[in-house]
C-alpha cells in the first residue's frame, strides 16, 4: 500500500466483507449483568458467578482495591467487595474487568492503540458515571457508564479489521495513517455495529454522534459523554491529548450547570483512574 487513500480504501473494502467480528464478550459477566438488571438480584448467585472464575474474580478484586475506590482497609473476596461496594457498583468493575479482555491483539503495534483505546473507554465510563451523579441524573448514571464504555466501540473494531489488512498485505503503518482511519470512520463505523448488536437507541445515538458540532442540551446522556470524552483527553487518558481543554469554558459544562470546582473535582477523580485502568 503506497498511499493513505489505497490503504483507507483496503480498510473500507475489508469491512464491507462483513468478516471482522471482536473477541467474545466473557459470558460470566454477561450472566451478571442479565442478574443485575432483576428488580430484586440475588446477591449470592453474583458472588458465586463471579468466584468461579478466578481471573475475572482476581481483577475485580485488583479494581475494586484501586486508589479509585479508596477503601479504608483492604477488599479480600468478592463478597466483601459486594457489601462494601454494593452490586451495582460491583456489576460495573464486572464490565470493565470483562472489556479489558477485548482489547487485546497479537500484532504489537495495535496491542499499544488497544490498551490505551481500553483505558480511554473505561475512563469514559467511570467519569460519565461521576458526572450524571454530580448533575444529579442518578437514573442516568448506569446508562452513563455503559455509554462511555461504548462511546467508541467503532474504533476497537477498525483496529481488528486493521490488524486483518496488515496480516494480508504485510503492510506498514504509520501514526498519522492510523489516526486518520480512527478517526474518520471510528463513528459510522461504531454505529453500524451498535446497530447489529440490537442496542438500545439512545447508545447507538452516542456512538454515532459524539463528535458531532451541534449539541442537543435535551439530550443530557450524550452531554455527559461528550464531556467525560473531552475530560480524558485533556489528561492524556486514551490516544489523544488535548491539554489546553478549558472544561468550564465547554458548551457541555454550561449546559450541565457545572462549577470549576466540580470540573476540577472530575479531574482529581480521572487521575484516580490512571491507576485503576493500566
Amino acid at each position: 500500500m503506497n498511499t493513505a487513500g489505497s490503504f483507507v480504501d483496503e480498510i473500507e473494502r475489508f469491512v464491507e466483507q462483513g468478516k471482522i467480528q471482536l473477541p467474545a464478550f466473557h459470558p460470566n459477566a454477561l450472566r451478571v449483568q442479565q442478574e443485575l438488571v432483576k428488580d430484586e438480584p440475588n446477591m449470592g448467585l453474583v458472588e458465586q458467578m463471579i468466584v468461579r472464575d478466578q481471573a475475572l474474580a482476581g481483577e475485580v478484586l485488583r479494581i475494586a482495591n484501586s486508589a479509585y475506590y479508596k477503601g479504608l482497609s483492604e477488599i479480600k473476596t468478592v463478597k466483601a467487595a459486594i457489601v462494601r461496594l454494593g452490586m451495582q457498583e460491583v456489576g460495573r468493575i464486572v464490565l470493565l474487568a470483562a472489556s479489558r479482555n477485548q482489547y487485546r491483539s497479537s500484532d504489537k503495534e495495535i496491542n499499544r492503540l488497544t490498551v490505551k483505546l481500553w483505558q480511554h473507554s473505561a475512563g469514559c465510563g467511570l467519569a460519565a458515571n461521576w458526572l450524571a451523579r454530580r448533575c444529579n441524573y442518578p437514573e442516568l448514571a448506569g446508562q452513563a457508564f455503559f455509554a462511555g464504555l461504548l462511546h467508541d466501540i467503532g474504533k476497537l473494531f477498525l483496529l481488528t479489521a486493521i490488524e486483518q489488512v496488515k496480516l494480508r498485505t504485510s503492510g506498514k503503518m504509520t501514526w498519522p495513517l492510523l489516526m486518520e482511519v480512527l478517526n474518520s470512520m471510528h463513528t459510522g463505523e461504531g454505529y453500524s455495529l451498535m446497530k447489529r448488536w440490537n442496542m438500545p437507541d439512545e447508545y447507538c445515538e452516542v456512538v454515532r454522534d459524539h463528535h458531532m458540532p451541534d449539541i442537543d442540551p435535551k439530550k443530557s446522556l450524550m452531554l455527559l459523554i461528550r464531556l467525560a470524552d473531552l475530560a480524558c483527553n485533556k489528561l492524556s487518558i486514551g490516544l489523544h491529548t488535548i491539554s489546553d481543554i478549558n472544561l468550564a469554558a465547554t458548551t457541555e459544562a454550561n449546559y450541565l450547570n457545572l462549577s470549576e470546582i466540580d470540573l476540577a473535582e472530575l479531574e482529581i477523580m480521572l487521575e484516580d483512574t490512571k491507576i485503576l485502568v493500566q
